[in-house]
């Protein structure tokens, strides 16, 4: 596959980011670069299909090796640019809808060629990708939230444990594959009967993160040097985030999603949105971006020290802005503070990224 057109792919995903970024500003009250009407409201659909969908289907495509592949991560990345744009809001819907799908299509494709388990989780994740993308044209964001977060969470647990395999103890796919069942139960019952289905996929979402958290490799590398020992950081920081966005969704964070002690708090709803799409997932982009980005992009991306920069910043903005939210108080600052330097931590992994390759 031409290396031009991967980074053209990537490009897509990077403008949804970007984006993202910018609404990020919006919603918090600060001034952003960009003021597009609707901006606001896409902010994370933009950040979970159109820059991670674009990520995680590039790289699928890649390991397919088949031209017809690479429309899964074009069509993602234009449907992130569509909402962006006057067209009308639901271009940008049928595009990801059929991103989606397209990424469904390769899992299967992949499937048909090794028959792992680790291969058919992640293509149960691409289903709830699609579900999910549908399903926000007919309701709200919040009720969509399982649907792309599982997606997201079953995606790199099967990675995961694709990478570890070899320490893993026999039958691991298998009892990954369960409960990844439970969590899909979750969602689909957290749409249908929220009471019931909120703190299940909250519940199984914990469970899934400790089965994680115990059989990966990184608890054993957290005391090696250089890559394995950063990867390692980032990985088991990930999973202790995952962790409290699972607990408090169980207690009923989401509105809607149980009705628990915590269901009228947005401040406990964008901890728990914030420390699964931030905590988690771009944490597990920083382990993986020295092994990943070079296989997808054919690039050098050299492990160097200056890589602890952006997952310092990102974490300790993080945990100031959670702390702000679940501390109250009426003050705004220190989740401002915390949500900029969430921002600046993103912005500076890439341009990290970029001067390592470029200084490869």
């Amino acid at each position: 596959m031409n290396r031009q057109v991967r980074w053209l792919l990537l490009a897509g995903g990077g403008v949804s980011l970007l984006a993202g970024l910018d609404a990020s500003l919006l919603l918090l009250g600060l001034p952003a670069p960009v003021s597009i009407a609707r901006l606001a409201d896409v902010h994370g659909i933009l950040m979970v299909l159109g820059f991670l969908g674009t990520v995680i289907a590039l790289e699928r495509a890649v390991a397919l090796r088949q031209r017809w592949a690479l429309l899964a991560p074009a069509l993602l990345g234009a449907g992130g640019i569509a909402l962006l744009t006057p067209a009308p809001t639901a271009l940008g819907q049928i595009l990801l809808v059929l991103g989606a799908l397209t990424l469904v299509a390769i899992y299967a494709a992949l499937w048909r060629r090794s028959h792992e388990v680790t291969i058919l989780i992640q293509l149960l994740g691409g289903i709830l990708a699609g579900c999910g993308a549908a399903l926000w044209s007919r309701v709200e964001l919040a009720a969509v939230l399982p649907w792309l977060v599982a997606f997201i969470v079953l995606t790199i647990a099967a990675e995961r444990a694709e990478l570890a395999r070899v320490s893993m103890p026999d039958g691991a796919g298998e009892q990954l594959l369960a409960l990844s069942g439970l969590l899909t139960a979750g969602v689909v019952t957290s749409l249908l009967w929220p009471s019931v289905g909120g703190p299940l996929f909250g519940l199984a979402l914990v469970v899934l993160t400790l089965w994680l958290a115990r059989h990966d490799v990184a608890r054993r590398l957290i005391n090696a040097t250089g890559l394995p020992r950063f990867s390692s950081a980032a990985l088991l920081m990930g999973y202790g985030w995952l962790a409290l966005a699972g607990t408090l969704w169980a207690l009923g964070a989401v509105p809607g999603a149980g009705g628990g002690p915590l269901a009228n708090m947005p401040a406990a709803y964008d901890t728990v949105v914030h420390a699964t799409f931030l905590g988690f997932a771009i944490s597990m982009i920083m382990a993986h971006a020295p092994v990943i980005l070079p296989a997808v992009l054919s690039v050098k991306l050299p492990y160097k020290p200056v890589l602890w920069a952006p997952l310092t910043v990102l974490h300790t903005g993080l945990l100031i802005r959670v702390t702000g939210n679940l501390l109250g108080g009426g003050d705004p600052l220190p989740y401002q503070a915390g949500s900029v330097l969430t921002i600046v931590a993103v912005l500076l992994l890439a341009l990290t990224a970029v001067h390592l390759v470029a200084t490869a």
